[in-house]
């Protein structure tokens, strides 16, 4: 963090910097490298942050693994960032319907503008928490740059009385959201440049903390092979491609054999990468996952292969 200062009445977030108050006089390239300058700062923040995220990681994918649910509740920037990550599980991770999904403050229309107001009523973060039946394997991870949103505290500590894990993720120290919260992560990145805009450094601090939490979660969940996305959701003809490309990385096929291997099991990567390693049929490749709790490199185990 540099600059700036945190009381019980503006947090760090709000703060303003006087050195920056020149801002609309700066030439145009001379305002981009001061932003730009100030987002390096927000890696560093994050990277502070890392022995938190790891606990939450491993909290969140324990749970996932007994068939909990991640679900991401905010207010604004913060939950359309939740929202964001949550409708990109699916096609990169092949997650089911609801295993990764996000609740915005006002509802489905607030990720297109602004509502006024919703982020202040806790009792619309009950509603939309009490809907989704939360049980004691789902993990609610609050998001807010101040900590102090009275819905994404609201949200967690509705979460908590479900018997589901609390996570809060603010951009400041002692906050209210950490306070209600099992697990807290605390990125703080300091005075915006242009004062209290939270969809800058803070936006993109939750944005960096958010991708390493789901992606760490699914490659704990076995959602990858190395690198490769081997649960990638072929729904289109990019993804496609990609499929057939991960197939012949992995097994060294031609690819022809990785197209009749993916024809065979539906497009699966996992399930066609055994058929082709393996030489089994699609549902002996599917009875191995199973038995490996989805994971390619226990299946290949499994099936004689290392």
């Amino acid at each position: 963090m540099t600059g700036g200062t945190e009381n019980a009445d503006r947090p760090a977030t709000e703060a303003v910097r006087p050195e920056w108050a020149g801002l609309d006089r700066l030439g145009t390239l001379e305002l981009l490298r001061l932003l730009n300058t100030e987002d390096r700062t927000v890696a560093g923040a994050v990277a502070e942050q890392l022995p938190r995220i790891a606990v939450v990681v491993d909290a969140v994918a324990e749970r996932m693994a007994r068939g909990g649910r991640l679900v991401y509740a905010g207010a604004g920037t913060a939950g359309r960032l939740g929202v964001l990550d949550a409708s990109e599980c699916p096609p990169t991770f092949g997650t089911a319907p609801g295993q990764v999904m996000g609740v915005i403050a006002g509802g489905p229309q607030a990720l297109v503008r602004a509502v006024e107001g919703a982020e202040d009523r806790p009792e619309l973060a009950e509603a939309d928490l009490a809907a989704l039946g939360l049980g004691g394997e789902d993990t609610v991870v609050g998001v807010s740059a101040s900590g102090r949103t009275p819905y994404t505290v609201a949200a967690v500590r509705r979460a908590r009385a479900a018997g589901a894990l609390g996570v809060g993720l603010a951009g400041t120290t002692g906050s209210p959201l950490v306070a209600a919260a099992e697990l807290g992560i605390e990125v703080v990145t300091g005075p915006e440049v242009v004062a209290g805009s939270t969809r800058l450094k803070a936006g993109t601090a939750q944005k960096l903390v958010l991708n390493l939490l789901s992606t760490a979660v699914m490659v704990r969940l076995g959602k990858t092979y190395g690198n490769l996305m081997v649960d990638v959701r072929a729904g289109n003809a990019k993804l496609r491609d990609r499929a057939l490309r991960i197939v012949t990385e992995i097994t060294g096929a031609e690819e022809e054999t990785a197209l009749r291997a993916l024809a065979a099991t539906g497009g699966a990567v996992k399930d066609a990468v055994l058929v082709v390693l393996a030489g089994v049929d699609a549902p002996a490749a599917a009875r191995l996952l199973t038995a490996s709790g989805g994971r390619l490199r226990e299946a290949l185990e499994l099936a004689g292969r290392r």
